[in-house]
């Protein structure tokens, strides 16, 4: 199969530009506040075992069907399994890149109010009450919704110049400036007094606080941060050239991953507890903390300008890759417009993200069982379409999937031995399917 003209013209460059779809809100806005509210340790333990035992092997899988078939995620199912339904993973992905977008725009727009306000100096003053600022904000329409299209009009830029101009070319530069102002982050937050506590919480596994929930939580997280069982990875590896090792790359993916979530972790807890905030704090509780912080440090408004700037780097990085999967499933067959359809897509997600950005302010009575309208989404994307997709997909490679083809692209470029490619194989056609299953059959007490 023909691979795609526009490819990635590095190693690097892809597996930061995968790190960067990966590291994003997942790790760093939502990891902190549903390990918060799933009782800390013990979730970060299950959260590390479901990304590596489950969320690893998907990754690796989804970048084999994207290289294997060289397409964007319809047309790859269309190409490996054609005249069958299994195209509809591809469109499952689609939507579900869709409806995550239009939430995940909501806090990139929030970011980027925050950020500037903090370039005034509006943030970090004497007296402030950041968890009320944090709210005054959100329940602005005008402001939340300005906010919204912002952050959607960068996504349609970068897309629009391809993959080597745009996502890569921003990738490059925005990921390794982000884990410098994070490890900053951590050295001094953990060096704050009552930090010990956060730490603890943060890293001491109390397992009588895990619930069936909160390992749906665990398992959802582990899709979420990789970016994994919506295809966005297919079509990030159909532009992935022939002499880079697939397993390899999911490795580096994973444990950088693995890694900002561990900073993130650090440095959100230690604060919590030393300023007496609360861990299950919710979507918020990243703009609560990260002032606190900064008001601590010498110039903490620079900090937290530039910080937070970063901050909206890896936002980007990740919600890239969510309008890069919708906008090549329509242009794959050439006769579309990038440019053209990059701003479409984009507008019909900003259109979608209305209610999820009002849903703080003019739309906060309008429960949806018991969630407002952004937490629902959240819920359906993250805990139920996630682990479906993933489900799915670990059904097609194990049991549709031609297998030579799937052996081929395992073990191209690389050093490994033919157990890992067996050890893969049963996570993936026995361990995955199963622990899916008997998660959601948990979740709704059939034991």
């Amino acid at each position: 199969m023909n691979q795609k003209k526009d490819q990635w013209s590095s190693k690097i460059g892809f597996i930061l530009s995968s790190a960067g779809a990966a590291i994003g809100l997942g790790a760093i806005w939502k990891f902190p506040y549903v390990t918060g509210m799933s009782g800390g340790g013990a979730f970060f333990l299950i959260f590390v075992i479901f990304t590596i035992l489950i969320g690893l092997p998907l990754l690796i899988s989804e970048f084999i069907i994207g290289r294997g078939s060289g397409k964007e995620a319809i047309s790859a199912y269309k190409a490996l399994a054609p005249n069958s339904l299994w195209a509809w993973v591809g469109k499952l992905g689609v939507l579900g890149c869709f409806l995550l977008l239009s939430f995940y725009s909501v806090v990139g727009g929030w970011i980027i109010i925050y950020s500037g306000l903090s370039i005034v100096g509006m943030v970090i003053k004497e007296g402030t009450n950041y968890p009320e600022l944090f709210g005054q904000i959100t329940s602005d329409p005008l402001i939340t919704i300005g906010g919204l299209a912002l952050f959607i009009l960068i996504n349609i830029i970068v897309i629009s110049f391809g993959i080597q101009n745009g996502i890569e070319k921003a990738n490059k530069y925005m990921m390794p400036i982000l884990f410098i102002f994070f490890i900053i982050l951590v050295i001094r937050s953990v060096t704050l007094d009552g930090a010990l506590e956060g730490i603890q919480f943060f890293l001491y596994p109390d397992f009588s606080k895990i619930t069936a929930e909160s390992i749906l939580y665990a398992l959802g997280q582990s899709f979420f941060s990789l970016a994994v069982g919506f295809s966005c990875m297919v079509t990030y590896s159909s532009y992935l050239k022939k002499d880079v090792s697939i397993p390899a790359s999911a490795f580096s993916v994973v444990w950088m991953n693995i890694f900002v979530s561990l900073l993130a972790g650090l440095a959100i807890f230690p604060v919590v507890f030393a300023f007496g905030l609360e861990p299950a704090g919710g979507p918020g509780l990243l703009f609560n903390v990260l002032p606190t912080v900064f008001s601590q440090i010498p110039f903490g408004e620079v900090f937290l300008c530039l910080f937070l700037i970063l901050f909206l780097f890896a936002t980007l990085t990740s919600s890239f890759s969510l309008l890069e999967i919708i906008v090549a499933a329509f242009t794959s067959k050439g006769n579309r417009s990038r440019k053209k359809t990059s701003l479409i897509s984009g507008a019909i997600v900003f259109l979608a993200g209305i209610p999820a950005a009002l849903s703080f302010g003019p739309l906060q009575k309008f429960h949806i069982l018991g969630n407002n309208i952004f937490d629902a989404t959240d819920y359906l994307v993250s805990n139920l379409m996630l682990p479906i997709g993933s489900f799915l997909i670990a059904l097609f490679i194990s049991y549709r999937m031609d297998q030579s083809l799937v052996k081929s692209e395992f073990m191209l470029s690389n050093s490994l031995s033919s157990s890992w490619y067996l050890s893969w194989r049963i996570l993936m056609k026995w361990v995955i399917p199963i622990v899916i299953v008997l998660v959601f059959l948990s979740l709704v007490g059939v034991f």
